[in-house]
């Protein structure tokens, strides 16, 4: 039996009016990208899309990445309260699960930084077998969400969100992940733990 890593698709999705349309440059799309190459061992495939804030178009580009066969979605930009800001909503349309504990989580890392983060209306949501995870829209709250927050000498001092990611996507029938403990140690029970490849 191999015990190489599973490769894994991924979808990234930035979601902005003037991004999109070319006014200014996309900064979400590279932060995903980057985060995720050093978080996270195994092989990664991208399907990257930039969008404008359309409830309609948002929802489809969530349905059609699922149906790519990506087992992880993450978007960012979208989940404020101002009247553009639809990705919460696109995303509950297409979900089978709401998955709240990752939108209360994202909330308390960001509090640490501003209290403005109660304004933020990100969700989680699970369809088929792909969980879909709404994140904020800069990029320092995208990897402070992620990898949550650590003392001086690294230790975790607020679990980022993405240390349930891969049990959650082990339960959903998805390939299983390997992080980089120095960027986002996930968190398994015991009996879940397969052993690393050497």
């Amino acid at each position: 039996m191999s015990n190489a890593l599973d490769p894994i698709t991924i979808g990234v999705v930035s979601i902005s009016d003037r991004a999109s349309s070319g006014t200014y440059q996309d900064l979400g799309l590279p932060a995903l990208r980057d985060w995720l190459a050093k978080a996270v061992q195994n092989p990664i495939a991208f399907e990257s899309r930039l969008i404008p804030d359309e409830k309609d178009r948002i929802s489809q580009t969530l349905i059609e990445l699922t149906d790519a066969g990506c087992s992880l979605v993450l978007t960012t930009g979208g989940t404020g309260p101002a009247p553009r800001d639809v990705t919460p909503e696109a995303t509950l349309a297409v979900a089978d699960k709401e998955m709240p504990g990752f939108g209360e989580q994202m909330r308390q890392i960001s509090l640490a930084f501003v209290p403005t983060a109660i304004l933020s209306r990100q969700v989680a949501v699970i369809r088929g077998q792909t969980l879909i995870i709404n994140l904020p829209g800069q990029p320092k709250a995208i990897a402070e969400t992620l990898e949550g927050l650590k003392d001086g000498e690294g230790k975790p001092q607020v679990h980022g969100i993405f240390a349930a990611v891969p049990y959650c996507i082990d339960l959903i029938g998805g390939p299983y992940l390997e992080t980089n403990d120095a960027v986002c140690k996930a968190f398994r029970p015991k009996n879940a733990q397969r052993p690393r490849p050497s």
